[in-house]
This record gives structure tokens, sequence and C-alpha cells, in this order.
């Protein structure tokens, strides 16, 4: 039996007839407070009581009554959800009472019907206790029964945090007919609030004390309803509640405290992006917004997690037009369907097509003739493309090629393409590929009007490939979970950081420059791995096993975002770096794509060699 039912059954079903019972409590309560007024101004002795005044108010009384009821329906009293009732139900009471009370007043004085001045004030003060009495006590009887049965059935909780957002979550918790756990304390790291209560909850210690307070309480579920503390402090607590195996909680943001949108449904499962201990980046919104606004934007595999991040943040800053274009259908219909969903008005185009397909790519600049470009269509899975090296160089080096030069052709007026920090000193053939699409932006930017820039960045949390996604489906199937090294690093950025920066970075751009975003401190993966499966209620190497595979072909240990040529130049973002671009010879370089152009549509195993010629930075694993 759930919480909704315990309460229905102490109820008449039937709506109507629960009114008239109201309308019958509410009628004996009006009577009641009429002559209980005179029993009070006569020191409650009936005898005392003159027989006129009696007569006054018992020949008034079928009209008050009527009166009575008819200011109560006004102020729906009879519609209101009493078992949710707060402050403004109260005054609306108090009103409602105040005009039954005057014209009560004006009635009896009409009808020269005589008592003391002093049995209105009484009545009044009668009437508004009886019938705050009669609608809060369905709140008090609310608030009891389903605080029973949390004793009895449901989670016991910890709230972290006893501030604002911990109070609307206790008080949700303690109202909502919904919510099946009961908050047993508070942990607070502000010394003033330790041993106190917040609506009749102890405040029982700091965070240090959690897991003693955990095993003390016999806590099952943690809430941290911390928006407004810093990532740093997030991640400290959340490394705290982990030793308890508590299921835990998180409320995401300060936004929500902001604008009052706080509540249990906003609690959400603590999640990896937690544990990168920083701030999430924020960019120049404007600044975006004036460059992107009212231009014609085409993304370039549009439907891959990078792209369609793009397409979603473009969407909001209001572009002319819209235009993905992809390879694949599937990820191109999905998000035609999301955005049209969440941006009505948006002019939307979505195209399928490959960037390798010269006449396709072309007729589609011909037609729409986009101002700005993003490309990001490639293959980026090192192993796989270490496997197909050719199809690497087709489909990254050409079709960027391919791509860049009708932006030339079709007065683009900026072409970003998004790289890769495997560009650096690349192992494998996909960086190898990626430095050279560099290259070529630097090559086009020297010879068309178009404006060509780079933006570098390393791996994105949750993309397509990632580790998360591997980890997260290996310990649902209860591991292992397989790590290359126990050494290996990698720098992180979520998705919406990792585009937000990219689009700034598109503002920024005067052509030629290749961008590096500050991705913050490396992360080992072997770090990532275990936090993860202790997120997930496990533990490592006792619940789920990790296994160490051994690098695969063409993978580094650690990447990096700068050749030593390269220099930096700052940004309005201190986020966003300008690295130097390494001179090369253009027109050698255009002779060297033709021959590579050839190698790689015969698929050649010569192809690493001749990347190798190109690219005097690439190391054959």
């Amino acid at each position: 039996m759930n919480k909704n039912n315990i309460l229905e059954k102490y109820l008449p079903k039937n709506k109507r007839i629960r009114m008239v019972i109201l309308m019958g409590i509410d009628v004996g309560a009006i009577c009641l407070a009429s002559f209980l007024g005179l029993f009070i101004r006569f020191d409650m002795n009936i005898e005392k009581i003159p027989p006129d005044y009696s007569k006054a108010v018992l020949t008034y009384l079928p009209v008050y009554v009527v009166a009575t009821l008819a200011v109560l329906f006004l102020f729906r009293m009879y519609a209101t959800m009493w078992s949710v009732a707060g402050i403004r139900e109260v005054g609306h009471i108090i009103g409602a009472c105040s005009l039954a009370s005057l014209i009560q007043i004006a009635g009896m004085i009409m009808l020269e019907l005589h008592v003391p001045r002093s049995y209105f004030v009484l009545s009044f003060f009668i009437l508004c206790i009886f019938e705050g009495m009669v609608r809060l006590s369905y709140r008090i009887f609310t608030t009891i029964t389903i605080s029973n049965y949390s004793k009895k059935n449901g989670k016991r909780v910890m709230i972290v945090g006893a501030g604002t957002s911990g109070a609307v979550i206790l008080k949700e918790m303690t109202t909502s007919r919904f919510s099946e756990g009961r908050v047993i304390c508070f942990v607070d790291d502000d010394q003033n609030k330790v041993g106190k209560f917040l609506n009749g909850v102890p405040i029982a210690g700091k965070r240090k004390e959690i897991p003693s307070l955990v095993e003390k309480h016999f806590i099952d579920e943690i809430y941290i309803a911390m928006p407004s503390a810093s990532a740093k402090d997030r991640k400290e607590i959340i490394e705290i509640c982990r030793e308890t195996k508590c299921r835990l909680k998180i409320l995401p943001g300060i936004y929500q405290l902001l604008n009052g949108d706080v509540s249990i449904a906003k609690l959400r499962e603590v999640e990896i992006e937690d544990l990168l201990g920083r701030e999430s980046i924020r960019v120049n919104l404007d600044e975006i917004l004036n460059y992107v606004s009212n231009k014609v934007v085409l993304v370039t595999g549009g439907g891959g997690s990078i792209g369609s991040e793009l397409c979603r943040q473009i969407a909001g800053h209001k572009p002319k037009q819209l235009i993905v274009f992809d390879v694949y259908e599937n990820n191109a219909y999905d998000l035609q369907q999301e955005l049209k969903d969440k941006f009505p008005k948006l002019n939307l185009i979505v195209l399928i097509g490959s960037v390798r397909n010269t006449h396709r790519i072309e007729s589609v600049f011909e037609k729409y003739r986009p101002d700005i470009v993003y490309h990001a269509a490639a293959h980026k899975h090192v192993p796989l493309m270490e496997d197909s090296p050719c199809e690497a160089i087709k489909n990254n080096v050409f079709g960027t090629y391919k791509t860049a030069k009708a932006a030339d052709k079709y007065g683009t007026k900026r072409f970003v393409l998004i790289s890769t920090d495997k560009a650096v000193n690349p192992t494998n053939i996909m960086g190898a590929s990626k430095r050279m699409c560099e290259m070529i932006i630097q090559m086009m930017n020297s010879q068309s009007k178009t404006d060509y820039v780079a933006v570098r960045f390393g791996n994105v949390l949750g993309s397509n490939g990632s580790v998360i996604p591997l980890f997260k489906k290996q310990i649902e199937q209860g591991g292992p979970v397989t790590v290359t090294h126990p050494e290996i690093i990698r720098y992180f950025m979520t998705i919406p950081e990792a585009v937000s920066l990219v689009l700034q970075a598109g503002a920024y751009a005067k052509g030629g420059e290749i961008f590096v975003l500050d991705m913050g401190e490396p992360v080992k993966i072997l770090d990532l791995a275990n936090n993860l499966i202790r997120l997930s209620g496990y533990r490592p190497e006792e619940d789920i096993k990790i296994e160490f595979t051994g690098l695969r072909p063409g993978e580094k240990l650690y990447e990096e975002l700068l050749m030593k040529e390269e220099g930096l130049q700052d940004t309005p973002n201190k986020l966003i770096h300008i690295g130097r671009p390494i001179e090369f010879d253009a027109e050698m370089f255009c002779n060297q794509l033709e021959n590579l152009y050839e190698i790689a549509n015969q698929d050649s195993e010569k192809i690493r060699n001749v990347v190798q010629q190109i690219v005097s930075t690439y190391r054959q694993p």
C-alpha cells in the first residue's frame, strides 16, 4: 500500500460528499463562533448574558451562516488542496473570516440588532481559529501519516548542505505523498549550524563526519544540496560520501537556486564530470551571438558527438539558417527531430552526403552559400584507423581539402576545423591525418579571402567511442573494466564545454590561427575507471576487476596540445590560446597532397611512409 492509498482510505472518495461534509463542519463552526463570542464576552457565564443579546445573535444567525458560506465559496475554500496548504492559504482563511465579520456587522446594524462591540471582535477571532483548525488539520494529518509511513517503509536520507536548497528538499520530502524517504539528519560545514535543528531535523556534523554519521543513523541515501559550492568542494564531498557505499544524488548547479527551481526531481545521480574538480567553463555568449546571429551556418559531421552539440548551441544563437551535413542518416534524423522540437522557429536544413564526394559538397555550397562552416566530419578512432589508414586519409585529409576548397570557391567568410591534440607529434595515422588538416587550413588561408582556422582540444567526456561509455557498459556487464596502461593520462572536457569554446574561438578568428583550448589538469584513466566503479555502487578489484590490456597501436601514454615550435598567444578568454603556425612550403605541400591522393585511392601499403614525408613530426609505431 502506498502513501496515497493510506490517506485515501480515511476519506470519502466522492468529491461532492467531501464538500458537503466540510460545509456541515463550517456551519457548526459559524454557530459556535456566534455564541462563544457572547459567552467569552460575559466572563464565560451563560447566566450573565442578557436575553436581548442572545435573541439578536439567534435572529441573525441564519443570515450569518448563509453569508459566511458564500464568502468561503468566493475565497475558494472548498477548491483548495489543503494537504499542501501554506502561508498563502492561511491568508485566504483570515481574509474570508474578515469579510464575513464585516458583513455580520453591517447586517446587524441594518436590522437594528444590538450586541456589544467587543462581540464582533471575539467572534471574528474564534471563527478564524475554527476555520484554520478545520482546514489545516488535513495538512497536519497528511504530514503525520506520511512521516509515519516513511519511518516504516522509506529510505533513510542524509542531506549535505543545511542551506536554502536543503530546506526546500526537506520540505518537499516531508509534505509530498510521492516521496518515499525520510531525512534523518543534515551535514554542514558551518560551525554555527552544527548542533541546531532545521525544521525538526538535526544538523549532526561536518563533512568529515559523514562516514560515522552514516553508520550511526543507518543512512541509505545521501543528497548533496550545495549548488553554490565550488567544484573542488563538491569533489571532496563526493569523495568522502563514496566511502559510505550509500546511493548519491546531487543538485547540479546554482542557476536552479537562483531560479527557485529546486526540488527532489532536480536531484541527479553523481556523474564522472563531478569528479573533475574544476568549475564548469563559461564563455561570453554575447560574442558568440553577435558572430553567429543571422548567418547561414554549415556543420559537417553534424550528427556526431561534437557536431550535434555544435548544432544545438548554434540553434540557440539565432542563425539565419542552420545546415546539418552528415553521411549517417540515423544520427542526422535524431538530431533533426530534437532541434525541431526545441527550436520550432529554426530554419533547419538536414542533408545526407559525404565530404569525400567533391560534386556533392560543392552542390551544397553552391545552393546554400554558407557564411560560416564548422568542419567536424572525420574518422577519429585511433585503433580502427591504424587498421584502415587509407580511409583515414581519404576522409580526414581530402574530405577537409574538398570542403575547404568549396568554401573558398563560394565565398564562405569563415571556416573552422575541429582538430585534436593527437595532431601534435602524432604516433598514429589518425593524428597525422589531422595534422595535415591543420596544414591545409594554413595553406588555404594564405591564398583565400575566407578566414580559415583550426581549434585543437583533447578528449571529451561521453563522446562516441570515448572511455566513459565503454567503462559504463563494462560495469553493467559485471566487468572487467579494461584500461590500456596504469599510467596513461588524458585531458578531458565535457562536450558542451568544448563546443562553447569552439564557438568563441571562431568568433576570435582572423585567419590562419590554430586555437588551443585549455583542458585543465590531465586525468589518469585508471582514476576515472576506479571513480566510475565506485559511483556505480561497486568496489574496484573486489566487485569489479580492472584489467590492463596494453597500449594499442599508435597510442601514447600522454597527449600534447602544442609542438615545440609553437608558442602561445592569449585571447580575451583565458581558456583559449593561439598557437603560432609552423611555416612550411605550401607549393611542395600541394604537390605532396596530389601524390598522397593517388596512394590513398590505391589502398597502398606505402601510405604511412608517404604520410611521414609530409608530416615530419609523425613517428610510426
